[in-house]
């Protein structure tokens, strides 16, 4: 029975988490309204004419407990701007608060009994309680320039109740600075667990935009590449272009020689574009590396790369398409995961060089790279040009371990 809440949590990625546990800490600042009321009920037990007051006590309690976990939830969801009625709940549970402790006041002794005298009655720390429930929602759902009114608010609307119970006014005044503290104490932790909700929601979707920036540059540095391979080219083709047209209006022969020309440059256009698509340009490795750390670390990702001692050893083409793994891999990480470390090892054996890439932070569900689109399948098209593989063994749980493996020529291999 418990596997199905845990299969959520897991499910749950670090926002949604700490939403819940500031959630349920807010909540569980609404039941301690419930051991307040019993303590201090527990005193008067046996005073006479007391029964009837401590079972509108305990009612006043229990409703005052359901209202007010609404009444957060209400408020914690309008405070993240979601959509909610808070507004109807707030002046629900303020006003059950009010109408509560003045019945209770009105119906309950006016001192602390016999054993105090001269003290507060019981009723008076419930309905110190009871304000308190009533403040902590305050204090999430409207605007901050009216929380620190709320609650001295709130405790001068249950005042009179007091004076009119019976109560000496030392008496009252002392429970309304003690009380007035309580519900600033109060209102500030609450406001703070949903500041920071808030900030925890602000950060994730920080990284969700900086997921999407490292895309878009991504396609820029493509787009870059694109340029670089096809400005120049296409410039010279216009040119001996034009140059053919007018030698042709002329009847001059040379212009047989221009369009042989700009056909050969066209043939070679072609040629380079298909090596950038199919990503045969070379990836500098250590470029690669160096750019994938900077941008975890800026991500707050702790990434240890281990390229070994002879990495610039290996040929060209190997560097180049681990470049290439290393790039789409640390892009995955940040869009597809959650993680806190990263580790890139290179190493070689068997005579094959292995690119070891490991992250944590992974969540329940699948990754969407692993199934399709231009994650793990573009991976595996570009080791496969070198007749490479890319295998996903099992790892822990919580984290994602991929191996890209390329077989290293006879001379490479004798060399290391």
């Amino acid at each position: 029975m418990v596997r199905g809440p845990i299969r959520r949590w897991k499910g749950y990625g670090k926002p949604q988490r700490a939403e819940l546990y500031f959630r349920w800490s807010l909540y569980l600042m609404a039941f301690f309204t419930l051991p307040i009321s019993l303590l201090a009920s527990a005193g008067s037990a046996g005073q006479p004419g007391s029964e009837t007051v401590l079972r509108v006590a305990l009612v006043l309690t229990l409703a005052s407990i359901l209202v007010t976990i609404r009444a957060y939830r209400t408020s914690l969801d309008h405070y993240l701007k979601r959509p909610t009625d808070h507004r109807r709940w707030l002046i629900v549970n303020t006003v059950l608060t009010v109408s509560g402790s003045w019945a209770l006041l009105m119906l309950g002794p006016s001192s602390g009994g016999a054993a105090n005298p001269h003290g507060p009655p019981f009723t008076a720390v419930i309905a110190a309680a009871l304000a308190g429930a009533a403040v902590g929602p305050l204090s999430v759902g409207l605007p901050l320039s009216w929380v620190w009114a709320a609650g001295p608010g709130l405790l001068l609307l249950t005042t009179p109740a007091l004076l009119l119970a019976g109560v000496d006014p030392a008496t009252t005044a002392g429970w309304l600075v003690g009380a007035i503290i309580g519900t600033v104490v109060l209102s500030a932790s609450c406001r703070s667990f949903a500041w920071l909700t808030a900030i925890v929601w602000e950060l994730d979707g920080a990284r969700e935009t900086q997921s999407r920036l490292a895309v878009a540059e991504e396609r820029l540095r493509f787009s870059r590449d694109l340029h670089d391979v096809m400005g120049r080219n296409l410039t010279t083709i216009a040119l001996k272009s034009e140059l053919a047209v007018q030698l042709a209006r002329r009847g001059r022969p040379e212009a047989a020689e221009q369009m042989a020309e700009v056909q050969k440059i066209a043939q070679e256009s072609q040629r380079e574009v298909r090596e950038v698509i199919r990503g045969y340009r070379t990836a500098d490795l250590h470029a690669e590396a160096i750019g994938a750390r900077a941008v975890l670390r800026s991500a707050d990702v702790a990434c240890e790369i281990d390229l070994g001692e002879h990495a610039d050893e290996l040929p060209p083409p190997v560097q180049s398409v681990f470049g290439w793994v290393i790039r789409e891999a640390t892009t995955n990480v940040l869009r597809h995961s959650e993680a806190g470390r990263c580790l890139i090892r290179l190493r070689r054996e068997d005579g094959r060089a292995v690119l070891e890439l490991e992250n944590d932070g992974v969540p329940a569900v699948p990754l969407p790279s692993q199934g399709s689109g231009t994650g793990l399948r573009g991976l595996r098209e570009r080791l496969a040009a070198h007749d490479g593989e890319l295998t996903v063994p099992p790892a822990a749980a919580g984290t994602f371990r991929m191996l890209a493996t390329v077989p290293l020529p006879a001379r490479a291999t004798r060399t290391t």
